[in-house]
């Protein structure tokens, strides 16, 4: 422990200065550095649910399960009874304040899929939903960044105008299947980070 006395003031002074200094730029290390959100190694992904256009009609079916240390998003979309769209989806509270967006590290098919995110923001009493999109390709794995400031606000397949997203108020994450092609599909996921 230091002791203020008339011979080392400059000296606490000056360590007092350094410890600020490598306290500061920790934290702004730290703020670069991605925030794990979701890995899978171990976990149990039973809080991912999966919502198809089942909901409303439709005959699309898929399912949540982890395998081999990785999410896996598989099924079958159906265009059929105006269906057209699977998901899985987990409630989670997050304030994500002071990031940019999210990555996610990902082995899909090749085809696109949508990033859901839910905040408290309503239409009509309903949820709002934000969107953005990320390709995959076929048996490879990537890490693909949806950037919060390409989210679009919508609700049920409509494009909504004039709400504005909040990323420290963050309700619910999902990933979605909704490209219009009818078949199987599978999407891996590693591990979801916010940037």
């Amino acid at each position: 422990m230091l002791k203020c006395t008339s011979e080392n003031p400059i000296r606490i002074a000056l360590s007092v200065l350094a410890l600020l200094t490598m306290v500061t730029l920790m934290s702004e290390a730290n703020a670069d550095e991605p925030r794990m959100l979701f890995e899978f190694e171990g976990a149990d992904p039973g809080r991912w649910a999966a919502v198809h256009d089942t909901v409303m009609g439709g005959r699309s079916e898929g399912g949540a399960e982890l395998r081999d240390g990785v999410l896996r998003f598989s099924g079958n979309l159906s265009l059929a009874n105006n269906g057209g769209f699977a998901s899985m989806r987990n409630a989670v509270a997050v304030d994500l304040s002071g990031r940019s967006g999210i990555r996610l590290r990902v082995r899909g098919d090749g085809r696109s899929y949508g990033l859901r995110l839910q905040t408290e923001v309503r239409y009509f009493g309903r949820a709002v939903s934000w969107s953005g999109s990320f390709a995959t390709e076929a048996d490879e794995w990537v890490e693909v960044d949806v950037p919060f400031e390409s989210l679009a606000a919508g609700f049920r397949g409509r494009s909504l105008d004039g709400y504005e997203f909040d990323p420290a108020r963050i309700e619910l994450i999902g990933v979605l299947l909704g490209d219009k092609n009818e078949g199987p599909f599978q999407i891996e996921i590693d591990w979801i980070a916010a940037y």
